[in-house]
């Protein structure tokens, strides 16, 4: 490879993240519905014309930065969870729903992106699929873990799986954890959804007035989730 075109690729890397960057803080001024290439062009001195070889579409643009927020949080969410004691798995539940919402609170925008309301006329493609799946996966690998260890509990008050849900677990369990049976698997998805739901209301204010400052609650749900788990 010449020494200009490793320039070249240099410069334009360079660029493109310039480009999101701006593009990131355009999100914190008008939200994702707001976000157009012209705004990012004239906010960087570019002609918009010239920012149409970087990104085709604002829905490009788009999928970049959300591809961009799922990696950026599974990244520190698998960090967290590899930091904790591989067979303290309530340990490493409790660090990645910390680090969930840590950056949540860093990166507001950014979550409101990707699991906020959609944005109308935009449609993700598969590619978004992946760095979405990373965070789940983390927490169904520390449900198979434990599985694996002997040290996950059942509740006893556990019922057998609707038929559809029962399917729907094998799919998961392919993704994530293969040997790990339905009902554990179901649990882990009810945690998840319970973890970002709770993000959620305390990013958007839901909890203004009554759970705010939500520390405590968070604490106390997230060991309830841990509870759900069997997490010992």
């Amino acid at each position: 490879m010449s020494a200009s075109r490793t320039a070249r690729e240099r410069a334009r890397a360079e660029l493109t993240r310039e480009i999101k960057d701006e593009a990131r803080r355009r999100l914190a001024v008008s939200g994702a519905q707001g976000l157009s290439l012209r705004a990012v062009a004239r906010e960087l001195g570019m002609v918009s014309s010239a920012l149409y070889r970087y990104f085709a579409s604002r829905d490009e643009l788009l999928t970049a930065l959300i591809i961009d927020a799922y990696s950026a949080l599974a990244d520190e969410v698998e960090a967290a969870d590899r930091a904790a004691d591989p067979a303290g798995f309530r340990a490493r539940w409790q660090a990645v729903c910390r680090t969930v919402r840590a950056w949540a609170t860093a990166h507001p925008h950014e979550y409101a992106l990707v699991y906020g309301s959609p944005v109308p006329g935009y449609h993700a493609p598969e590619t978004t699929i992946a760095p979405a799946s990373r965070v789940p996966i983390t927490i169904m690998g520390i449900i198979r873990d434990a599985y694996e260890a002997g040290a996950l509990t059942t509740p006893a008050d556990e019922h057998p799986l609707p038929p559809i849900l029962a399917e729907q677990a094998t799919v998961i369990a392919a993704l994530a954890a293969p040997d790990v049976p339905g009902p554990p698997l179901v649990r882990g998805a009810v945690a998840w959804t319970e973890l970002f739901g709770m993000v959620t209301f305390e990013l958007f204010g839901q909890y203004a007035n009554t759970l705010d400052p939500a520390d405590a609650f968070f604490d106390h749900t997230v060991q309830r989730m841990a509870d759900l788990l069997g997490l010992p």
